[in-house]
Formats: structure tokens, sequence, C-alpha cells
């Protein structure tokens, strides 16, 4: 195998293995966007509002990445956040890490 093929394949093994990281398009592809914007509320709290709410919480991104995939109510008033079985649990990790990532 010649070097710079050893190499693309090494740069795409990497990649590969790294955790995708989300996205308003994620959040666009399971449906958040229906209820949530990033800087406005809808029927559920902007995005931004998610972040600077929980942005010094060290338990922060496991708590929200349960909260999409079970859903909740109380936290934000009394429209409930339906459960998102749509939602793995590797892609609700990615998104309770974007949302705070807006702060």
């Amino acid at each position: 195998m010649n070097r710079p093929f050893s190499a693309l394949v090494l740069a795409t093994t990497m990649l590969a293995a790294l955790p995708a990281k989300a996205s308003p398009e994620l959040a666009q592809q399971k449906n958040c966007m229906a209820c949530h914007a990033i800087g406005q509320k809808l029927a559920g709290p902007s995005f931004n509002d998610v972040a600077g709410r929980y942005a010094n919480q060290n338990d922060a991104p496991a708590m929200l990445a349960e909260k999409i995939r079970k859903g909740g109510v109380g936290t934000w008033g009394a429209i409930p956040m339906p459960p998102n079985p749509q939602v793995n649990a590797d892609e609700a990790r990615q998104l309770a890490q974007w949302v705070l990532s807006l702060k």
C-alpha cells in the first residue's frame, strides 16, 4: 500500500470514529424545531434560554439528554414536552451538548 493511500485510509477511519456533532440540522431532523427555536420562545423555551438556565450545572448534558428522550413538564411552564422516541441516546447527548454550546 502506498503512503498517501494509507494516510487517507487512516484519516477517514479516525474521522468516522469521532462522534457526530449536533447542529441545527439534527434538531430539525428530529422535529425539535417544531416547538423550539434558537433565539425565541415558541411552544417551548428558546434553545438560548435553555443554555442560559443550565450553563453552570455539571449534570446538565445528561439531564437534558434524558429530558429530550423522556419528555417532561413543569420546568418551563404548564406545556409538557412530549417524549421523543425517534431520538436515540447518542443523538440526545449530541443535541444536549449543542444546546448548551449556545450560551
